[in-house]
């Protein structure tokens, strides 16, 4: 009678191990008080006691509850779910999504009676559905263990051994948050802060944060090249995106507009490399790109940007004249911003006032007044080269013709003694003549202001130590564009050797190709004529300017680059 009252005062789960003759009812009882004692859940204390066996449990607890028992050791974790529940919850209450169907998440549990654990599951899932699927304890266990590891080394693929390094962002405006959150959000700033320093490491010049329906991906543009890093879980999108938009000082809660800003990251009491961000709503989140601006870049000596030795004459005797434009034209990320800067420092003396305008500045210089456009407060192109014309300038930089108005100043200033300095996104310089037409400035204009069209491209130079000897037959050579003249019998081709582990592409590092164009009489009066761009074009290959793929097929010869890597980044 004694053992039918105690039985009474049992969970069922607990009259089921007595009935089972698994356990007796003195070690059920202790078990049961002690459980309560402790504030843990009953199974919890009969697996961490050892009291009885994990399988064995878990068939009895599947009966007992009606739950279906599942063997973990057939299937895996859907890798869409990494992520989905925050690690805390499933350390807490002992539990794992591993499938998903429909709006159904399907979540992994060893102890059915924890439902509160379930309600709060369901409750960080917002709209999905939940289903709890019974897994022994142990196997449970270890398939957590090896999640929760999974989704940090996700996050410490990139190399942080240079943290210590990191000594301060400047995120001193950031508002504080409570222990809770901070501590939630800790693995999202060490993973951002681990992808920037990465990307400085690895020479990066950009770097892409985007998210997709069911995936997220990390890549960084490298020599020119994107080149997939990681993945984290797609569920950290968000806070992801939320940690770069506080450190560059945007709008955390406007998520439906493209918003602009910097980041600065000082690694040593002397060298500090500035971040300019760009977010952009997509389908499934912001994607961020962030470009990186080593303010070093700007202080290249000419030599090492790459032109050749006639094309740097004709650089450095244009930047030197009184007044005219000089302008640098290509597509984004072709180094026009550091060309420019290096003209900038060559003019750069006590004897002579310059003055910027740019949109973003993106790399600052001491003894240079920079001002930074921004459409928002009204400060554009056209008001800031207005009030330049005020100053007593002697040098006028404009980050970029982007319209009539814009362009119109800019020919305005040329021919009133001062010299402009700016780029366009164009393909060449004939190309650039004409577009400056189609813009409304008048060919007699375009014609009697530009000095110099610097057009450019970057390419990436092959690895001394690996490059292979790359026979082409001269008949391939002459379709590819090389003068008669280069192809003798001690011209050698070389190719990227790839596969190396030390250099995996046989690439390192980039240089340029130009086509440097100085306007002649006879190109301007072809201007003035109202010729198109491929008239123009004829006329400056009859001067002598190279065109960009003369340019990189020279490149080609002296064993800079690879012929597959001009077919790339030039039209044959």
């Amino acid at each position: 009678m004694a053992i039918a009252t105690k039985k009474a005062q049992f969970s069922g789960l607990a009259t089921k191990l007595i009935n089972a003759e698994i356990l007796t009812e003195e070690i059920a009882t202790a078990a049961f008080e002690n459980a309560q004692k402790n504030n843990i859940a009953y199974v919890r204390y009969l697996i961490e006691n050892k009291l009885v066996p994990s399988e064995k449990l878990a068939h009895i607890i599947s009966h007992q509850f009606g739950i279906p028992l599942l063997n973990l050791e057939s299937m895996s974790v859907d890798p869409e779910l990494k992520g989905i529940i925050k690690p805390s919850l499933i350390e807490k209450h002992f539990a794992l999504p591993i499938y998903k169907h429909g709006k159904t998440v399907f979540i992994a549990i060893a102890d059915p009676t924890n439902l509160h654990g379930l309600d709060e599951i369901k409750f960080s899932l917002g709209d999905e559905l939940i289903e709890p699927i019974l897994v022994a304890w142990d196997k449970l266990a270890q398939m957590i263990d090896a999640s929760l590891n999974d989704n940090e080394s996700s996050f410490d693929e990139l190399d942080g051994e240079d943290l210590d390094d990191f000594d301060d962002v400047d995120v001193s405006h950031e508002e504080e948050k409570n222990d809770e959150s901070e501590i939630d959000d800790a693995p999202v700033v060490k993973f951002v802060t681990k992808c920037l320093l990465d990307a400085i490491r690895k020479g990066a010049s950009d770097l892409h944060f985007e998210p997709y329906e069911k995936s997220y991906r990390v890549r960084f543009r490298i020599d020119g090249m994107l080149e997939e890093i990681t993945k984290p879980p797609v569920a950290l999108a968000g806070k992801i995106a939320s940690r770069i938009k506080v450190m560059s000082r945007l709008d955390v809660s406007e998520r439906r507009v493209p918003q602009d800003g910097r980041i600065k990251l000082r690694l040593s009491k002397n060298k500090s490399i500035d971040l300019r961000v760009s977010t952009c709503p997509t389908m499934y989140g912001e994607k961020a790109c962030l470009r990186i601006l080593d303010s070093d870049a700007a202080k290249l000596n000419i030599d090492q940007l790459g032109y050749e030795d006639f094309q740097k004459d004709l650089f450095l005797e244009n930047i030197q004249k009184p007044y005219g434009m000089f302008l640098v034209t290509g597509p984004t990320g072709s180094g026009k911003t550091v060309s420019l800067y290096t003209g900038i420092n060559i003019l750069n003396k006590n004897e002579v006032n310059i003055s910027t305008a740019e949109d973003p500045v993106e790399i600052n210089l001491q003894g240079v007044n920079q001002v930074q456009v921004d459409e928002r407060t009204g400060m554009t192109f056209p008001k800031a080269l207005r009030a330049f014309l005020r100053q007593d300038p002697d040098i006028i930089l404009v980050g970029e013709i982007r319209d009539f108005e814009t362009g119109s100043i800019a020919v305005k200033a040329a021919q009133t003694g001062h010299m402009v300095m700016s780029t366009l996104h164009t393909n060449d310089g004939p190309q650039t003549l004409t577009r400056l037409q189609d813009m409304g400035i008048q060919p007699f204009a375009v014609a009697t202001t530009i000095n110099l069209i610097s057009a450019q491209r970057l390419c990436r130079r092959l690895h001394p130590e690996y490059r292979a000897t790359h026979e082409v037959p001269n008949t391939v050579l002459m379709d590819e564009g090389f003068p008669e003249d280069w192809i003798t019998e001690d011209l050698k081709i070389y190719k990227a050797e790839e596969g190396n582990p030390e250099c995996p592409s046989g690439y390192k590092g980039r240089a340029g190709i130009y086509q440097v164009m100085p306007i002649s009489d006879s190109i301007r009066r072809l201007i003035i004529e109202g010729a198109n761009a491929v008239q123009l074009a004829d006329q400056a290959q009859k001067d002598g300017v190279w065109d960009l793929r003369t340019s990189g097929l020279f490149k080609v010869r002296n064993g800079i680059t690879s012929l597959a890597e001009i077919n790339r980044v030039t039209v044959e």
